[in-house]
């Protein structure tokens, strides 16, 4: 074998390795919009809001998810403000009591258990260990869900390699053993699944 040879071998390999890597996960996700554009970052700084203002725990240590569109309704019975998402929220969901048909980031599969409360209440982690920097976000990303799956790409993260994940950037098993593992908490299989 000749060094051009090698050379081009090298080079068509790293090209179709390259091309894999960024266009598999293109053809492995469908991208949907959400409903309504949130500006979660809004509600943060001007109205001094937290995450459990609207994303609650009920007393059995399950997460209220998404909250009711009722939630909205007693600051939004009419626009507060000008933007079009606004008008857009009190006209197509808080009028006519409809809920918002939101499309949910972190839906574990069915065989996972998970207590926001004791992660939360007991253990002390603030909302961003786990759900990344929405609170600060103003507007929400695009929805993407594996095609094979079903599940949300916010699963997996957003770094396929997962080489640099960071805090937020993905709720897979393996950053649940780190996080645990890190803190000394010990779960077992049943901890967390059934």
């Amino acid at each position: 074998m000749t060094l051009r040879s090698t050379i081009v071998f090298l080079g068509g390999f790293a090209t179709v390795l390259a091309a894999g890597w960024v266009g598999f996960p293109n053809l492995l996700y469908k991208s949907v919009a959400q409903p309504l554009d949130f500006n979660h970052s809004v509600h943060q700084k001007k109205a001094s809001m937290q995450c459990a203002d609207c994303h609650s725990v009920r007393s059995d240590g399950t997460s209220a998810g998404i909250p009711a569109t009722t939630n909205c309704s007693s600051c939004h019975a009419e626009p507060a403000g000008s933007t079009k998402n606004e008008k857009m929220l009190v006209v197509n969901w808080v009028k006519p009591g409809r809920e918002i048909p939101w499309q949910v980031y972190s839906r574990q599969p069915v065989n996972v258990r998970f207590s926001h409360a004791v992660h939360v209440q007991l253990g002390k982690l603030a909302c961003e260990n786990c759900h990344g920097k929405h609170g600060a976000s103003e507007r929400l990303a695009r929805y993407e869900e594996n095609r094979i799956s079903g599940y949300s790409r916010n699963i997996w993260g957003h770094n396929i390699g997962r080489f640099t994940n960071t805090p937020g950037d993905g709720m897979k098993m393996s950053d649940c053993e780190q996080c645990h593992e890190k803190k000394g908490v010990e779960a077992g299989c049943l901890g967390c699944h059934q």
